[in-house]
């Protein structure tokens, strides 16, 4: 199959920016059962896209295929310019560096600080030591850090065991630490479903924002409609191993996305 034609956004007149990630005739499969097959699509710059689908669908073999925590079976990666599946081992550690990812759980350090627990976002770009105590920290690392915090509006809690914040502190934490690579690109798995529905919207809200303000790409996995429609400019569906759905979300409402549900066989 080939892959999609890459869309283009223009910028500054006369001046384009190629999207920041295309997919093409991607295929996954465990041991012979085929997982995803032939999926095709493509992510302009600063887009925030919500990925849906039944549970067992592929959504998370997907993202974590797409930076090769699990390694695709076929098809193209192409992100951030970079060919994903050629890289060698040292280059693709560089290349996950600039890829931020807020998974379900927030695998955070509990009984180091907040703070220890942000810088470690800092290590794609520095070794030992320094790169996971705060009280070893340079002084331009820990103010970085601080500047993450304050931006999830946890400044203030910067010398609290992680252990000691409620889940949705853990996850805003986690968020900053995210934010501590520099990332040019999100990957998002559920990012709200543990906490309940007010912490995961303030959650939600927050990485849009974030998208917006650092003009950001953000590939988000969700389940709750309601964030599916609030914090996308785009929504792909995952049904049988392909692409099923794809349309701008001004397109959608929720009893449109729960056809798309009912029609699907139970996983």
């Amino acid at each position: 199959m080939n892959a999609p034609t890459a869309p283009q956004c223009s910028q500054a007149g006369s001046t384009y920016v190629e999207p920041v990630l295309v997919v093409g005739g991607f295929v996954k499969n465990f041991d012979g059962r085929l997982v995803l097959n032939g999926l095709d699509f493509a992510i302009a710059p600063g887009q925030s896209t919500a990925l849906i689908g039944a549970n067992g669908s592929g959504k998370s073999t997907l993202l974590k295929c797409l930076i090769r925590l699990i390694e695709p079976s076929a098809g193209q990666i192409q992100m951030l310019g970079r060919d994903v599946r050629a890289l060698s081992p040292r280059d693709l550690r560089a290349f996950r560096a600039q890829v931020g990812i807020v998974w379900q759980r927030h695998n955070l350090v509990p009984r180091l600080s907040v703070l220890s627990n942000v810088i470690h976002g800092v290590q794609s770009r520095l070794s030992g030591p320094r790169a996971w105590f705060q009280a070893l920290a340079p002084a331009d690392v820990r103010g970085e850090a601080m500047q993450c915090l304050d931006r999830v509006g946890l400044a203030d809690r910067a010398a609290t065991r992680v252990d000691s914040l409620s889940g949705g502190q853990q996850q805003r934490v986690a968020i900053a630490r995210m934010l501590m690579q520099r990332p040019a690109f999100i990957l998002a798995d559920e990012p709200d479903a543990s906490l309940d529905p007010q912490t995961g919207e303030e959650v939600m809200a927050l990485l849009l924002s974030l998208v917006r303000e650092k003009g950001l790409s953000l590939l988000m996995i969700s389940h709750r409609l309601e964030h599916t429609l609030e914090f996308s400019d785009r929504i792909l569906g995952l049904a049988k191993g392909r692409i099923a759905l794809d349309l701008p979300t001004s397109q959608a409402d929720a009893a449109s996305l729960r056809r798309f549900f009912d029609h699907q066989e139970p996983a």
